[in-house]
């Protein structure tokens, strides 16, 4: 979900700019529904120096893992073989995201990954609200890279997984050599405190006024959980039909960003109860399986850290990634109408950017609303990129 522009470190905090972190266990069972062509590796550290051979070799069908993270272990799923590419999603959704993407990327000679966030389907989701900050995310994008044998990689990432991926080819360069960024654009750490900013969208006198804005909403542990977990698969099919091209409220409509007093998120959503054409019931059975199954609140736990996150990142204020970069937006995504200026800020922001785009009549859920387009756009880019 779009995020507008803009801490307490636990004793076994993974720093990513040096690599070194201690391990901390995870709470979900990863082999609940294992699909055909799982394969899993300890989480332990020392299953890190198993032979790459075996995770390196050419992967012509997608193949699910599980290999070892800070908090425990990630799962992935990964497609062909040739340079590395991280794909990281947002919220709410999981590795199923780039389903459409992951043969693509195969076909055109990557080895394409990827993988459920922290918090999320059956990678680790610890207990700690603090354990989702943003430090601990790009932590397990490094581990990810190293556990599949790779030095390097080029990181993609959509809404959220879009900010962990910026992070990770911010924090450590050495790992992340490119960066790819859909829906949402890059905005330098820094700037006023996040939750301040989030109170003041609420101001009298603003065109919000006495209405809450999701990301505040989202921020008492179990308050949003109360409302989604009783009807998981109801919440997300209204969810992605509020932030999708041909489903979502008429711009007169109020704003599904926001809860009315007393209100809830839902009560915003389209209630004609109609699927967005890119989902099926299908599709939205496995998305509401998986949450069904986890629960909401380690993919909420990552609101929950924005104020911990400015904190962290505060010797970065302001820093830009200048690693070759690429940019996709959808023309009616409230990232793009929101995050506008930090758009126009790229030539000092994200310098090496080579390729932006903004697809007309393209909501939120880009990737999966114009997967045709979005593969092509991205594996022309990747194509460009040095080595």
């Amino acid at each position: 979900m779009p995020q507008p522009p803009t801490t307490d470190r636990p004793e076994a905090q993974s720093d990513p700019r040096t690599g070194q972190s201690d391990p901390r266990a995870g709470q979900s069972d990863p082999r609940a529904g294992q699909p055909d062509g799982w394969s899993a590796q300890s989480a332990s550290p020392a299953s890190s120096a198993r032979s790459a051979r075996s995770v390196s070799e050419p992967v012509s069908r997608s193949v699910h893992r599980l290999v070892p993270s800070p908090a425990g272990r990630v799962h992935l799923v990964e497609q062909g073989s040739g340079p590395l590419v991280l794909l990281v999603h947002g919220f709410p959704e999981s590795w199923y995201s780039w389903r459409r993407q992951l043969p693509a990327l195969a076909a055109a000679g990557f080895r394409a990954a990827a993988i459920d966030v922290r918090g999320y389907g059956r990678s680790s989701r610890p207990d700690d609200v603090a354990a989702y900050r943003m430090l601990d995310l790009v932590a397990d994008n490094v581990a990810v890279v190293e556990a599949l044998g790779e030095r390097s990689a080029v990181v993609v990432g959509h809404d959220w997984g879009a900010t962990v991926a910026a992070h990770s080819a911010l924090l450590r360069p050495d790992v992340f050599r490119a960066v790819g960024l859909l829906s949402v654009p890059y905005t330098p750490p820094g700037g006023p405190r996040p939750s301040d900013v989030f109170a003041g969208m609420s101001d009298p006198a603003g065109p919000f006024a006495g209405q809450e804005f999701y990301v505040s909403y989202f921020q008492e542990p179990g308050r949003a959980e109360a409302e989604i977990e009783p009807d998981v698969r109801g919440w997300l099919a209204g969810f992605y039909a509020a932030l999708s091209a041909d489903t979502m409220p008429a711009p007169e409509a109020p704003d599904p960003h926001f809860v009315a007093p007393g209100g809830r998120l839902r009560d915003r959503f389209p209630a004609d109860g109609r699927l967005p054409a890119w989902l099926t019931e299908e599709e939205l059975d496995v998305y509401a399986g998986e949450f069904e199954r986890t629960g909401l609140t380690g993919a909420l736990n990552r609101y929950r850290n924005m104020d911990r996150d400015w904190a962290d990142l505060a010797a970065h204020a302001g820093a830009p990634v200048t690693q070759p970069a690429l940019f996709l937006g959808g023309a009616l995504d409230a990232s793009t109408t929101w995050l506008s200026d930090a758009i126009e800020a790229y030539p000092t922001t994200l310098p090496g950017l080579s390729a932006s785009h903004l697809l007309d009549g393209c909501g939120h859920w880009l990737q999966q609303e114009r997967p045709e387009e979005t593969n092509r756009l991205l594996t022309e880019w990747l194509a460009t990129l040095p080595g």
